[in-house]
């Protein structure tokens, strides 16, 4: 039997997605005002044109603050404008006129799905790129938390070959005591030793006072020189790895970088494993919190509005803080990555199944 959308429906998305867009706006003119009162000294800087600050900066930063906080925006809005609903009676009605409380959950469901896709295209293909230009501002002019140095860095160059760093230094492109070793079958059969190397370009570097050891059995052949020019497969990006990084790659670039750095044995990569699950989790977490905040708000209470909407915000506001405790703990390596970014949504959803069985029928 062909499904077919009713007048009540499409009200219901409008309201939905209107209140959506509504909350978005609202916090968002909030959070834009606290973020320039935060760095009013900075931006009252000479050297820091208007230009950037409202084309770099906020012209990307508004649509990456509604993104990261799109499942909160969402519970808002379900929970504000099914609270109206049922504090006019207009849920009561349609329930009394034959219609089921599953049934009223499909404009629900509809809404949820559009929010759900449009928010994983803008966070998957997007925002990462506008978040280059926000973030190489704030490195620029704010503060820098670029990553420009690293000590004591080893990584596996290809199967078998070893990359070893006591330093490298990412502005002046130049690593110091620096060794490379080759393996077969499990064998050291070459060791290059240098004093330094330079980064020149893609996979070009050049290595300074160095010593190559090839060994043969028993024999050892030794070349030594001041400077040669060689090809790694790395580049500083695969060690310097800043904090904000993660958030720059579209995910199909996060699934590759993710893949390379684990072969290569690098081991700080959790952060860039957590932010690619949760772009999959927040699809979910759409569905999730609309199904708790429609259950809750939909039935009249005495307290009216006001309680719905405390409740919801206190549930809302306890999603974000358990995905941020569970990723702290993805990042310490007490779980892992994908197994954080799941749990909240795995607990909300037993809440929102038992809210809907309690939802009024």
């Amino acid at each position: 039997m062909k499904f077919k959308l009713k007048r009540i429906d499409w009200y219901i998305i409008k309201q939905f997605l209107g209140t959506y867009v509504f909350a978005i706006i609202l916090i968002i003119s909030i959070s834009v005002v606290f973020d320039i009162n935060e760095k009013i000294d900075k931006f009252l800087n000479p050297d820091v044109p208007l230009k950037a600050i409202v084309f770099d900066y906020y012209l990307n930063f508004i649509p990456y603050f509604a993104n990261l906080f799109s499942p909160l925006f969402t519970f808002i809005a379900v929970i504000f404008f099914t609270s109206r609903l049922a504090d006019k009676s207009e849920i009561i009605a349609m329930l009394a006129s034959g219609m089921s409380f599953s049934r009223l959950m499909v404009p629900y469901a509809i809404s949820a799905t559009i929010i759900a896709l449009v928010t994983f295209v803008l966070n998957a293909f997007i925002i990462p790129p506008a978040n280059t230009t926000r973030i190489d501002f704030q490195n620029k002019y704010i503060k820098n938390k670029k990553q420009e140095y690293v000590t004591h860095m080893q990584l596996e160059v290809e199967p078998g070959v070893i990359a070893y760093f006591n330093r490298y230094d990412g502005k002046s492109n130049m690593g110091y005591r620096f060794s490379l070793e080759k393996f077969e079958d499990k064998k050291l059969v070459s060791r290059l030793e240098a004093n330094s190397i330079k980064y020149d370009s893609l996979y070009q570097w050049t290595v300074v006072d160095y010593m190559i050891r090839d060994f043969d059995g028993m024999r050892e052949h030794i070349t030594q020189g001041s400077r040669k020019d060689t090809t790694l497969t790395i580049v500083p990006s695969d060690f310097l790895i800043s904090v904000n990084d993660c958030e720059t790659m579209t995910s199909p670039e996060l699934r590759t970088y993710i893949d390379r750095q684990k072969k290569r044995g690098i081991g700080n990569i959790q952060t860039f494993q957590i932010e690619y699950h949760k772009r999959f989790a927040t699809i979910m977490a759409a569905f999730i919190l609309t199904t708790i905040g429609a259950a809750l708000s939909s039935r009249k209470v005495k307290g009216g509005m006001g309680l719905n909407i405390g409740i919801g915000l206190a549930l809302s506001f306890s999603y974000i803080l358990f995905m941020t405790i569970t990723s702290t703990f993805a990042i310490n390596g007490y779980v892992s990555p994908m197994v954080a970014a799941w749990i909240p949504n795995i607990l909300y959803s037993f809440i929102a199944v038992y809210l809907y069985m309690k939802a009024p029928r």
